[in-house]
Formats: structure tokens, C-alpha cells, sequence
């Protein structure tokens, strides 16, 4: 199941108030783009741990993982299925 809408809604309320969730696209990078920095990944992870209930280790600190809401929609759902749920 997509979770791209709930992604949406915290990036945008946390990085991006003047958009809506149509006005942000699942593929726009949003490192590159500026963003989000690394103090903004940090947040977005522990909001990632927080609201999905998963944890991220070390080796999933890629930021490929973070740099868009596709790439974090994914990233959750790699996630659950390599813990089983």
C-alpha cells in the first residue's frame, strides 16, 4: 500500500507550506532541489522511524533512499517486508 500521500503531508507541512500534495511531484528530487538538508533527513527520518514504526539502521542511510516521495515510499515498504510486516 502507497503511503505517498501521508509522505506528502509531512513534507509539506514541515518543508514545503506554500505547496499542495498535487503541486508536489512523487519524483522531485528533493535534495538536489534544496529542500530538505541534512539536518531536514535527520527529521524526516525520525519521523519515517516515528510514524511507520520502523527502525533505520546504518546501511539505510543512503540518501537515495530520502531524495524523493517515491524514494521514501519505497524505502518503507522495502522495510516492512524485510522485517515481515
Amino acid at each position: 500500500m502507497s503511503n505517498t500521500a501521508t509522505i506528502k503531508q509531512f513534507l509539506i507541512e514541515e518543508f514545503l507550506p506554500d505547496l499542495t500534495q498535487d503541486q508536489l511531484a512523487d519524483d522531485h528530487d528533493l535534495l538536489s532541489d534544496g529542500v530538505i538538508d541534512s539536518l531536514g533527513v535527520l527529521k524526516l527520518i525520525a519521523w519515517v522511524e516515528d510514524r511507520f514504526a520502523l527502525a533505520v539502521g546504518d546501511t539505510d542511510l543512503d540518501p537515495n533512499n530520502f531524495r524523493s516521495v517515491a524514494a521514501i515510499d519505497a524505502f518503507i515498504e522495502d522495510s516492512r517486508q524485510r522485517v515481515g510486516g
